[in-house]
């Protein structure tokens, strides 16, 4: 059998192209008219696309299902019990199996670890982790937001929207794993969408939210589904004519490289980090780097660095929901001369004094919801950059 021929047989059996893509490769958007119903009350024995459901209609933000464990459920920050009894291994690869698609099985069989989107008509979107541990498989789902938020209702200072008006440049969405990113990512390019005639592209790891075009035409790729890397997108959507470039998570070198030059070649770029704060992340983008090459990367950033949204979301004291707090770095030129000088420490203090421009750390942003009595000193004091200031919160009752 030639090469050739030997591929062919492999893509008709897998699933996957010759290069390692999958053929197929249009995903479902979830939208459209629910046809399973929501069980009134959750056991082991309900099928994957049920429990789904269920948490949807919970208002949870993730599910584990995991051998020997009942379904479990978060819920405002929370872990929920939502089943009496216990899921057995076997049940859980029922659940998995029943429902995936046979390539997909056979790759997590194959690596033991696998994370992709899986759409369910009429209930929205959801990022499916499966691994392999001791008691046997386990299932996480992340419950991917049916709707873009307005920008009015998340919170966030008006000085964030002046970020979406950018020619160029560098604006970072950051924060722990969890904490919203992917939704305010999304307030704001779905704010692009509606006000500007760009092309707008996206590169994520999974696609996570659809959007519908509005103003502005959007090609959405998924990593391992439409190309086989970050790098390899960022480079090929600079040949695809863009305004703007949105990409899910900035976690490599070559991937950070790749941003920071499209922003200094006249693209507006959107990326999220795991970071917890602006100086943290600043001092993260240019620490990627070997060192011989950060002070000509700290130029780099200092001109095209345009802002950093940092984020938490925190429960609130009446048990009713989860809120944001707010770090919010605007680039302006003392910002850019401590960048510059390799003197991110003193960003704090730039922060605070910029405060008549938008900015707020996100300490600040913690003291104005404990002030309301929105969310306990405790809550405050676990997040806080400098939770020494939040001690005095500690004996209040946490409501």
């Amino acid at each position: 059998m030639r090469s050739h021929e030997k591929e062919s047989a492999l893509a008709s059996i897998t699933g996957l192209s010759p290069r390692g893509l999958p053929k197929e490769f249009v995903g479902q958007t979830g939208h459209g008219v629910a046809t399973i119903n929501v069980p009134h009350a959750l056991t082991p024995n309900h099928s994957l696309n049920e429990i789904l459901m269920y948490a949807r209609w919970m208002q949870a933000s993730d599910v584990h299902i995991c051998a020997g464990y009942p379904i479990i459920m978060r819920k405002f920050g929370s872990l929920k019990v939502a089943t009496q009894t216990p899921v057995t291994a076997e049940r859980v690869q029922t659940i998995i199996r029943k429902e995936l698609r046979g390539d997909l099985v056979a790759e997590f069989e194959k690596t033991g670890d696998l994370e992709f989107v899986h759409s369910i008509t009429g209930a929205g979107r959801f990022r499916l982790t499966l691994i392999k541990q001791r008691n046997g498989w386990e299932l996480t789902a992340r419950l991917i937001t049916s709707s873009i938020p307005k920008f009015e209702s998340t919170g966030m200072p008006k000085s964030c929207e002046e970020l979406t008006k950018w020619a160029q440049g560098l604006v970072l969405v950051t924060g722990p794993v969890g904490c919203g990113k992917s939704t305010t990512l999304a307030t704001l390019v779905e704010m692009i969408n509606q006000t500007r005639d760009d092309h707008i592209i996206t590169i994520e790891n999974p696609i996570e939210i659809v959007y519908t075009a509005k103003k502005c035409q959007i090609t959405q790729r998924e990593v391992n589904l439409h190309t086989t890397s970050q790098a390899n997108a960022l480079r090929a959507a600079l040949r695809e004519d863009p305004d703007i470039l949105v990409v899910s998570e900035l976690r490599d070198l070559e991937s950070i490289q790749l941003a920071v030059s499209a922003a200094e070649t006249g693209h507006l770029v959107f990326g999220t980090m795991n970071t917890n704060n602006a100086s943290q992340t600043i001092s993260r983008v240019i620490d990627s780097f070997p060192s011989d090459e950060q002070s000509i990367i700290r130029n780099m950033i200092s001109e095209s660095l345009r802002g950093i949204i940092s984020q938490q979301l925190i429960p609130k004291k009446d048990g009713t929901g989860v809120i944001p707090a707010y770090e919010i770095l605007v680039v302006n030129s003392a910002i850019s001369n401590l960048i510059r000088g390799g003197k991110t420490t003193q960003l704090t203090n730039a922060i605070t004094t910029g405060r008549s421009s938008g900015m707020i750390l996100l300490d600040h942003s913690l003291d104005e919801l404990v002030q309301k009595g929105l969310i306990s000193g405790q809550e405050a004091f676990e997040r806080a950059i400098s939770p020494m200031n939040f001690t005095k919160y500690l004996n209040t009752p946490a409501g």
